[in-house]
């Protein structure tokens, strides 16, 4: 009998414990909704777009008044757990700057549809699906859309570079590089112990997106890009703040002694993960790399202006 009991306390803790990890998964797979504080400042449109099944909420802002059209445009991609409104700290400076801009919620986040099991293919998708419903406006030259993306934005927008993401141009602020940094950041992100979480945790993410996380490692993004890079001439602009305590620095040095050829990068000095822009470097180096980049096509501003 004592043998019996001590076999079922076994099993109950073994439950237990079992229940706890996966409750621990699902909950660090699924982002916390952060409501819509601000709006823009300048005007702008609410829009909508699909992306794979659910649906998306954006602002779309035009250029300013003495802008002609086609106008050039900046797509803004945030970050885990944040949303559009996070990311306005970036627009006026670009739209002062002669660009139409546009951000949205990637799906789980801000007012979009909810997924069952997001992860960074979540913010890859959304914002293909965010360029091909841009690439369709009247207003916007095709030929001349950058993005900046922040955090897990930026490794969003460089696993769509992998999956051939026609722009002009692409910036990444405080981008994660490796796999094992973003499950630190999140496990300390909820106070959740490493060991063995950091372990254990991410075979549940996988199981639950129908992928393998050892198929994931052998893909890194940062060799992807180099795959991707050999074909084209995206012109690309990693910054990372030296004070950044959540994704620290050494994620761009990381990613600087892999990438080949070598990007263009900047060190910012600002005292987080969401604040780099507050360095006046940022700009002065942002601002010039989208007026070389992300232009109209002479082109087409002649065949607007003979109309």
């Amino acid at each position: 009998m004592k043998t019996r009991t001590m076999v079922g306390g076994m099993i109950a803790f073994a439950a237990l414990t079992a229940g706890g990890l996966w409750k621990a998964a699902v909950n660090s797979q699924t982002p916390k909704k952060i409501p819509i504080t601000l709006t823009p400042p300048m005007p702008f449109e609410d829009v909508t777009f699909d992306s794979g099944g659910g649906r998306v909420h954006g602002w779309f802002i035009p250029a300013a008044a003495h802008v002609p059209k086609p106008w050039p445009l900046v797509i803004i991609a945030h970050g885990w757990g944040s949303n559009r409104s996070r990311v306005l700290r970036y627009a006026r400076p670009i739209w002062e700057a002669g660009y139409a801009l546009f951000m949205y919620d990637v799906r789980s986040h801000g007012e979009s549809d909810a997924v069952r099991a997001a992860s960074a293919y979540l913010f890859r998708d959304d914002l293909l699906s965010a360029l091909k419903y841009m690439s369709t406006r009247p207003e916007i030259d095709p030929e001349a859309i950058g993005v900046l993306g922040h955090s897990l934005g930026g490794l969003g927008t460089i696993l769509a570079v992998t999956e051939n993401l026609p722009v002009s141009a692409v910036i990444t602020d405080s981008m994660p590089s490796q796999f094992e940094v973003i499950v630190s950041s999140e496990l300390r992100r909820r106070r959740l112990p490493l060991f063995p979480l950091a372990q254990l945790i991410p075979r549940i993410w996988f199981w639950r997106l129908g992928e393998s996380l050892k198929s994931y490692r052998q893909r890194e993004p940062v060799m992807l890009l180099n795959e991707r890079r050999k074909g084209m001439q995206l012109p690309l602009l990693m910054v990372h703040s030296k004070g950044d305590n959540f994704i620290p620095p050494s994620e761009l040095e990381y990613f600087m002694t892999k990438a080949d050829p070598p990007v263009e990068h900047l060190w910012v000095n600002s005292g987080g993960h969401s604040c780099s822009e507050e360095d006046p470097a940022f700009w002065e180096t942002v601002i010039p790399f989208l007026q070389k980049h992300v232009q109209v096509q002479e082109q087409t501003q002649a065949a607007a202006s003979d109309d």
